[in-house]
């Protein structure tokens, strides 16, 4: 059994079903989840009975780093991680002002099939686990040294695609026993599942939700997204509209802007169109060029007089600080450069 993926009700009822007393569930989650322990040898306070079975019947997730790539220009760390099944996904620490932000991955692969996304050129093989998803924060923060304060849930992978598992890693990162991150500073992103989107919205909790937009109309999202072809634009937009009215939660539009593709002053008024009445924010994301893809950015000049359109539009829009671009940026790049170098 991995102890890393059970929650502290779950954890409680192993320790019942073994003899030992509830407070035990507490000092274990506390461990693996506050102190950050990676063998039960460490949880100091437990019997050496209990550490023994503990040996004998459990595992932890423990995720090795095979790469880490730091940027030059800003401090920004890419680390590609193994699973114990030998799959690698990819996370990123990102420090801002406000402290540390960690970008994870949801999947081993991905399935949505974003023409712009290395993610997706080799499909999709599993969904992680909670235990996994949570083990590339305990990582890194061990890593780091320093408390991580925000998490993304925008590295490899659709979330929603992997409901049941994101749920029981939004439950565990903000348990009171644990990490103890806010709900209110977890952002997860979707490529549009809108029946997804629509389920999460009566979870009733207090994450922030983006949407990978890209695209101002259905026929232009088609081309970039195939997800499009199931869930028409307008009825994508409609879900996130009723997620935002259900929780009062604002949510935001991650747009990757394109040259030639998507940054015209058409798309502008198009965007300005579809997001009205919602108070959309506007995430604009110069693409990460990969070079599976002939996509190129825009010049900073083009962004910005795309940003200044949607503003003079009503829009509330921010460039995205470009970060690590000096490293393996894109999503999906390190582990694709890391498999391509093994022939796989």
């Amino acid at each position: 059994m991995n102890i890393s993926d059970l929650n502290i009700d779950e954890l409680t009822d192993y320790m019942l079903s073994i003899g030992e007393k509830k407070f035990r569930a507490r000092q274990i989650y506390k461990w693996l989840h506050v102190s950050l322990v990676t063998d039960f040898s460490e949880m100091t306070d437990l019997s050496k009975e209990l550490r023994k079975r503990l040996s004998d019947e459990c595992m932890i997730t423990v995720l090795k780093p095979v790469e880490i790539q730091t940027s030059a220009e800003d401090g920004t760390k890419k680390y590609l991680f193994e699973l114990s099944d030998g799959n690698l996904v990819e996370s990123v620490l990102m420090r801002y002002r406000f402290g540390c932000s960690v970008c994870i991955s949801s999947q081993v692969g991905c399935r949505m099939g974003c023409r712009f996304c290395a993610s997706t050129i080799d499909g999709w093989l599993r969904n992680l686990t909670p235990g996994e998803m949570l083990g590339q924060v305990e990582a890194i923060q061990r890593d780091c040294k320093e408390r991580v304060s925000h998490v993304v849930v925008m590295g490899t992978g659709e979330p929603l695609d992997n409901y049941d598992n994101l749920l029981a890693f939004i439950r565990m990162l903000t348990d009171p026993n644990g990490l103890n991150i806010s709900q209110r500073d977890l952002t997860v992103s979707t490529c549009g599942l809108v029946d997804k989107i629509r389920q999460l919205a009566e979870e009733k909790l207090s994450i922030t939700l983006a949407l990978s937009l890209h695209a101002s109309d259905q026929e232009k999202r088609m081309e970039l997204m195939p997800i499009a072809r199931r869930f028409d634009i307008n009825e994508t937009v409609a879900a996130m509209k009723y997620y935002q009215r259900t929780t009062g939660r604002r949510v935001t539009f991650e747009y990757s802007l394109i040259s030639g593709v998507n940054d015209r002053p058409e798309d502008a008024r198009k965007l300005s169109v579809l997001l009205s009445g919602i108070g959309a924010h506007i995430n604009l994301i110069p693409v990460n060029p990969i070079k599976e893809r002939d996509f190129k950015s825009p010049s900073r000049q083009a962004a910005e007089a795309f940003s200044a359109l949607l503003a003079k539009y009503g829009i509330n829009v921010t460039i995205r600080r470009e970060m690590g671009r000096d490293i393996d940026g894109a999503c999906g790049q390190l582990r694709r450069r890391r498999l391509n170098r093994k022939g796989i």
